[in-house]
């Protein structure tokens, strides 16, 4: 018997004697660990997000030849994307929320409210250079494969849009769609940044 065969069913032997003892399975999760909460339950506006953040996965990456952009296919695509936590559906449609049958409860089942999902699980509320949703795309201390995309740097309309959404969520207590989304667009409803 090798050595290094012989080490792994003395690990194993000594995994069963604990299980046998009632200590559990070193290998096991523990039921005694919570998760903390994050950002104090507070969520980022859906209306913005889809009125003025979504629309940005859509946009050309300079220099990619004009075919690429971050939901395409082999990038943050939710079939054949590689690129990690942020999946994004390309066929999302505008939610209209002011029809009554969009519910909160229907319209988190739409494509776009997938999309919001998946965009708000990498921000840090309230922090944009901490979220991967600015970050990676900046190159800010982490790594992207999909390299620079916004080549004109935190001022670029884009990246602005970004850090406006991550940096005004809704009141403590108030849902994604809460009517204090409206004061994040302009007189003519366009886009804060």
């Amino acid at each position: 018997m090798t050595l290094s065969v012989r080490a792994a069913l003395t690990t194993l032997a000594a995994a069963a004697a604990l299980t046998g003892c009632g200590g559990g399975s070193p290998l096991d999760n523990s039921t005694t660990i919570e998760n903390p909460q994050g950002s104090g339950g507070r969520k980022l506006s859906f209306q913005y997000f889809q009125k003025c953040i979504n629309p940005v996965f859509g946009e050309t990456i300079a220099g990619s030849g004009g075919t690429n952009t971050c939901r395409s296919s082999g990038c943050h695509d939710t079939i054949t994307g590689t690129g990690g936590a942020l999946r994004i559906i390309p066929s999302a449609t505008v939610v209209d929320l002011s029809n009554p049958a969009n519910t909160a409860d229907a319209v988190r089942l739409t494509d776009m409210y997938k999309n919001f999902y998946s965009s708000q699980g990498v921000t840090v509320i309230g922090e944009p250079t901490q979220s991967r949703l600015f970050a990676k795309p900046l190159l800010l201390n982490v790594l992207h494969g999909g390299g620079l995309i916004f080549t004109g740097g935190q001022q670029q309309a884009e990246a602005k849009l970004i850090s406006y959404w991550i940096s005004h969520p809704m009141p403590q207590n108030q849902d994604e769609f809460s009517a204090a989304g409206d004061a994040l667009f302009g007189p003519a409803g366009e886009c804060n940044s």
